[in-house]
């Protein structure tokens, strides 16, 4: 190839590549909710996560904490309860019977109530399969990753039914 072309490629792809305009989910947007009461049950790590989640959108009354909610003061306030169960099971083995394959399974129930009024009650399930390790390590490692991943995955629906909820 000619050194233009590859140069013209190189630009190419440094236009490409900054032009991307990676935003958060959730981060920007005024949403106009408040989350008002929190309970949890159930899978405390579970619960911690989705909750540093819902934390984003949690009405705040003391102004020394730093967080400000987002949301002006014609917000709709919410209360939400959630009940978390995190299952492993083995789902194959060989043939000395010792494990393979494991299935994590995150199953959230959730209500939403506003005004005393329950709006939403659902149920979220996520399931991930992933093989052993024999290096107890990284099984434990990988585990945690899986559990923060689908309990970050359910507190991403948890909001986007809320917010759904909202625009209807």
């Amino acid at each position: 190839m000619s050194k233009i072309k590859i140069k013209f490629i190189y630009l190419l792809s440094i236009f490409i590549i900054t032009g991307c305009s990676y935003e958060p989910i959730f981060s920007k947007k005024n949403y106009n909710i408040k989350l008002d009461n929190l309970s949890f049950a159930g899978e405390k790590d579970v619960n911690r996560i989705i909750e540093n989640q819902l934390n984003l959108f949690k009405s705040v009354e003391n102004d020394n904490q730093k967080f400000k909610p987002k949301a002006n003061n014609s917000a709709k306030i919410y209360s939400i309860d959630i009940l978390s169960q995190l299952n492993k099971v083995i789902i194959s083995k060989d043939s000395k019977g010792d494990p393979e394959k494991f299935e994590e399974t995150l199953t959230v129930f959730y209500k939403v109530i506003q005004n005393n009024r329950k709006i939403l009650d659902k149920k979220i399930e996520e399931k991930y399969v992933y093989n052993n390790d024999k290096d107890k390590f990284k099984l434990e490692e990988r585990e945690k990753i899986i559990k923060e991943n689908l309990a970050q995955n359910a507190s991403n629906i948890i909001i986007s039914s809320i917010i759904n909820s909202d625009d209807s």
